[in-house]
């Protein structure tokens, strides 16, 4: 996945320096090694895809100040941002400080979701990173004839090319066995994944029902 990822990304990244503004074009040549981390570990995974996303999204506050967001979605305007520790508590001037404050309060006026991440959240709780999304996504997603969750599980069904198991979609989703179990119901209850045996009394194993990859496309 790993390869595969960066070959992505550095179409993308290509293409996003290709239309940037000058200001932004200098935002999208900096250190982006937070970003990055951010998208691998919780974005890539979740979307599988660039499409909808914008990095150094640039906007401007109340006062005219021009600001740039790491990572924002925007179908449901969401502001992803990776937060180094000791860029932000040990070596952050009180100016930054406030700007930050400022740039927080911008997005809220906007109506931007701000969601950020620590570097220690991305490298050692990604799979909580990720559950977070989910449900968030979630709560967008409400309407729709099938949740992201589903969504994903079909995603990830399909990956795996064989019949899976309720352990497969809690590690899928980052979710408990409980919350897995209502979601893969659901999917059996629109007829999405059948049981892998049929005719069996338990059910140990799915497998994707014929046309359920046309609902995610």
């Amino acid at each position: 996945m790993d390869a595969f990822f960066e070959q992505k990304f550095a179409i993308f990244l290509e293409d996003q320096r290709s239309k940037a503004s000058a200001r932004r074009l200098e935002m999208l040549e900096r250190d982006l090694t937070g970003t990055i981390k951010l998208l691998r570990e919780v974005i890539w995974p979740i979307f599988r895809s660039f499409e909808g996303i914008e990095l150094e999204y640039e906007m401007r506050s109340p006062n005219g100040v021009t600001m740039f967001i790491d990572v924002f979605y925007l179908p449901y305007c969401i502001a992803f941002e990776c937060d180094g520790y000791s860029a932000h508590v040990e070596t952050i001037t009180r100016e930054r400080f406030n700007f930050e404050k400022s740039r927080v309060r911008s997005m809220l006026l906007k109506g931007y979701a701000y969601v950020p991440f620590s570097w220690d959240e991305l490298d050692k709780k990604s799979a909580f990173c990720r559950s977070f999304v989910y449900e968030l996504l979630g709560r967008y997603s409400s309407s729709e004839v099938l949740t992201l969750y589903e969504r994903e599980i079909i995603r990830y069904a399909a990956q795996l090319n064989r019949p899976f198991r309720l352990n497969d979609i809690c590690d899928c989703l980052g979710k408990k066995r409980d919350f897995s179990m209502k979601t893969v119901a659901s999917l059996m209850q629109k007829q999405l994944i059948q049981p892998a045996r049929p005719l069996s009394q338990r059910i140990h194993e799915y497998v994707l029902s014929e046309g359920a990859l046309r609902q995610i496309r």
